[in-house]
């Protein structure tokens, strides 16, 4: 199929195969033509409630075929649909809307909570839409039926964007991703090389709101499969849902493969699986050969991140499968670089002066910054001309903030030279969750760094100096944190300290911090 704009997924299939299905959740399914209508009668509504060329549309909940109506709707307006993390509290997910000036909001009834708490603070939102109706504000299904017709299709410049993904940086605020419709397209043809066709049952397990979720389940999209939609990735049930839909293709994170292998197999069939592709976050050699034995299936792994569109390197089945002692090596890296894709390892700390375009390359084996050149990099950060000219120095190279090495082609990851806390595949802030400590009376000074996690990889820990004359304990602490934050951020244990290190300058010494905790650790990423 001829993809050049992410439009094109959807009109491409309904001239090749218009009757099957293009998704599927629990009982009810779509096919291409379906969706097709269902996407003309969204861009038709987005219109009418003054939507156009380059306008945001919000959306706030789990997966389900909403997401894939206001994507395609949004692209015949040249429009761009920001789906938010629904796991976020009330006061993050208005943060992101505003941020986005989205002037339409879809928000599942299931958070009419956080609807109720953010609502008057939204400062550029004109129409508020409840998918499953609840309250004064129209329905998501009454909204289509008041604007029947169509509009005149826009059809993008490749180069403009397509998609605008949030993900947490380590200044605080989350930063919105814009990610063009040609880095989605160079990238949905790797699909090919798993095998996705025409016939295959691809699973979306992961959120929607992540480029693990969305991107995976565009590509197979884009490969013509039929994709069936996890609501959410509940481990209890992921096994049953494999063997009752007959999946074939499915991307999961380590944590999820981990729980997986406590759950029963007893009745379960997984035989019509032909591949698992994990990423994310880093997997545990014991989790890996577990996942392997349990599913019997091609594995690969993937790195990547929002920024790149996802995939940047991939450790192929054959790798998987090598003689046990080089396998062992082998399962502890990150894969090759991707066709198309080039990766350096470069010294953070010897860039000052250098031509960024071309920055020269640490030697094999040795640590440094990874960085990746590639055409399916972001163009920048929505607003952020100083966040984009940092992370994209020279324009064609991201800095992936991530440490590692090269070795005969393969990444091996090391550390972050940034704090990012990788928590469950979830990118989480320190400075974020260090912002809603300070705003307890009982905390005078803090850091937050991510500790070993046998159940998540890694979990936040706060690090909290009391101010004098109070005494909160750590239970008070993280129970704030919950009230401002999204419960995967808030510290999972707290440490208090009479003074928190720091250099003369004055920034947070939090390798120090860091080091009891990972001490005996070949690498600092669990």
């Amino acid at each position: 199929m001829a993809i050049k704009v992410v439009g094109d997924i959807v009109t491409e299939n309904e001239t090749h195969q218009p009757d099957a299905v293009a998704l599927r959740l629990d009982d009810v399914s779509l096919t291409w033509t379906e969706l097709d209508a269902r996407a003309a009668s969204v861009a038709s509504s987005l219109a009418a409630s003054g939507v156009g060329p380059g306008d945001r549309v919000g959306l706030i909940d789990k997966n389900g075929f909403e997401y894939f109506e206001l994507l395609f709707g949004c692209a015949r307006l040249g429009a761009v649909l920001v789906a938010v993390n629904w796991r976020l509290a009330a006061p993050e997910m208005a943060y992101i809307l505003n941020d986005a000036q989205a002037k339409v909001v879809a928000i599942h009834h299931e958070f009419g909570p956080h609807l109720a708490d953010f609502r008057g603070d939204l400062a550029h939102t004109n129409r508020i839409v409840v998918i499953g109706g609840s309250g004064d504000d129209p329905s998501y299904e009454a909204w289509l039926e008041a604007t029947p017709g169509d509009v005149p299709v826009v059809r993008p410049d490749p180069d403009e964007v397509a998609f605008q993904l949030y993900t947490s940086g380590t200044t605080g605020n989350p930063k919105g991703a814009l990610l063009s419709h040609n880095a989605m397209t160079a990238l949905h043809r790797v699909a090919g090389s798993w095998g996705i066709e025409y016939d295959s049952v691809n699973m979306a397990a992961m959120p929607l709101f992540h480029i693990g979720g969305s991107g995976w389940a565009l590509f197979g999209m884009a490969m013509g499969a039929e994709t069936v939609l996890l609501r959410e990735a509940d481990p209890g049930a992921l096994l049953q849902f494999i063997n009752d839909h007959k999946i074939t293709h499915a991307f999961l994170v380590p944590a999820v493969l981990q729980f997986l292998q406590l759950m029963p197999l007893e009745g379960i069939d997984l035989s019509s699986m032909k591949l698992m592709a994990y990423g994310a976050s880093p997997i545990t050699e014991e989790v890996l050969i577990g996942s392997m034995e349990m599913f019997d299936c091609d594995f690969i792994q993937v790195y990547g991140l929002t920024e790149t569109t996802g995939v940047v390197t991939m450790l192929p089945p054959d790798d998987h499968r090598a003689e046990p002692e080089k396998r062992a090596k082998l399962l502890r890296a990150a894969g090759k670089a991707m066709p198309g894709i080039e990766l350096r390892i470069v010294d953070p700390d010897s860039i000052d002066g250098i031509d960024m375009s071309n920055p020269p390359a640490l030697p094999d084996g040795e640590v440094g910054e990874i960085w990746v050149k590639s055409p399916a990099n972001m163009v920048g950060y929505w607003k952020l001309p100083g966040a984009s000219q940092e992370a994209l120095p020279g324009g064609n190279w991201f800095r992936s903030g991530d440490a590692g090495y090269l070795d005969d082609g393969y990444l091996y990851l090391h550390d972050r030279i940034k704090d990012m806390i990788i928590s469950g595949g979830e990118n989480v802030s320190p400075a974020e969750i260090e912002n809603a400590l300070m705003k307890h009376e009982g905390v005078a000074d803090c850091a937050v760094i991510g500790v070993p996690s046998d159940r998540w990889g890694e979990t936040p820990k706060a690090i909290v100096v009391r101010a004098p004359g109070t005494s909160p304990e750590a239970t008070e602490i993280i129970e704030h944190c919950r009230s401002l934050l999204a419960r995967f951020k808030c510290p999972s244990s707290v440490d208090f300290v009479d003074s928190i290190p720091r250099n003369p300058t004055g920034k947070v010494l939090k390798k120090d911090l860091r080091a009891p905790y990972w001490e005996g650790r070949d690498r600092a990423v669990n």
